[in-house]
């Protein structure tokens, strides 16, 4: 049997996966990054679940993929000092700098 995710009791769940892809040379600089990101977010209100992915065929790409009570708390979450503070060091981590960020907001249908 299929282990449940966050959303299967609760599809009212605002599921957001963050997607980035390190330049050449600095994926485990990234990875460290992201990985100091975990902790205190899990600390914040409204955070169901925090978690980081590496692709399996590429590891210059990691993704977030996450669960909040609500779109207030995503907000609350994204103006943190360790996220602003991570935000500023995006040009020198990311394919794409800032724009290489690719956050989608998604809303559990079935």
């Amino acid at each position: 049997m299929p282990t449940p995710t966050p959303t299967e009791n609760d599809r009212n769940l605002l599921t957001v996966v963050a997607r980035m892809t390190a330049l050449p040379g600095k994926e485990q600089q990234l990875r460290a990054e992201l990985e100091q990101l975990v902790e205190p977010t899990l600390a914040e209100d409204g955070v169901v679940n925090y978690d980081l992915h590496v692709a399996v065929d590429d590891p210059a790409t990691f993704v977030f993929y996450e669960n909040w009570q609500s779109p207030g708390h995503l907000e609350a979450h994204l103006a943190n000092s360790h996220l602003v503070e991570f935000a500023g060091k995006l040009d020198e981590y990311l394919v794409g700098g800032a724009d290489g960020l690719v956050i989608t907001q998604l809303q559990r249908i079935k």
